[in-house]
């Protein structure tokens, strides 16, 4: 089941994603392109990362994926088509070997769905606004740098 190495890898390019862009984004959405030919299981990738995700920044973040088939082209006669591996993957139009895949074996982030506008993962250490003292008035909305737009 590599589905777990698979989740690794994505929650790395998640934290170094945030990390670049310097934010504490309250993820909601993770869009994913898997190819055919990875032999990634969407069921087990969703079930590996739904499990790494809890008690972290990205808790509640939910997976979307989407299916890249696998097109290979035939180096002799040009033709692009789908590989059957029944068939050994071979050209339907002349049997020649497959030879060069145009898609399917991709994995990567799409587009990641995300806010600064709420509180999410795991309760913050501290809360950088100050706890409210008793003779105030009712808190007004914390207004903190990390949570404005």
């Amino acid at each position: 089941m590599h589905e777990v190495d698979m989740t690794r890898c994505l929650l790395q390019a998640l934290e170094d994603w945030r990390d670049q862009h310097s934010i504490q984004p309250c993820v909601e959405q993770v869009h994913l392109l898997v190819g055919e030919f990875t032999c990634v299981e969407p069921s087990q990738l969703r079930l590996s990362f739904a499990a790494a995700v809890q008690d972290t920044w990205l808790a509640g973040a939910r997976l979307s994926i989407v299916s890249v088939p696998l097109v290979g082209e035939c180096l002799a006669c040009g033709n692009s088509y789908r590989p059957d591996p029944a068939c050994g993957y071979a050209s339907p139009c002349c049997g020649h070997p497959l030879e060069t895949i145009l898609s399917g074996r991709e994995l990567k982030i799409q587009r990641i769905d995300y806010s600064r506008s709420r509180i999410c993962g795991p309760p913050a250490p501290a809360n950088p606004c100050g706890p409210p003292t008793p003779s105030s008035p009712a808190p007004s909305p914390c207004i903190c740098p990390s949570a404005t737009p």
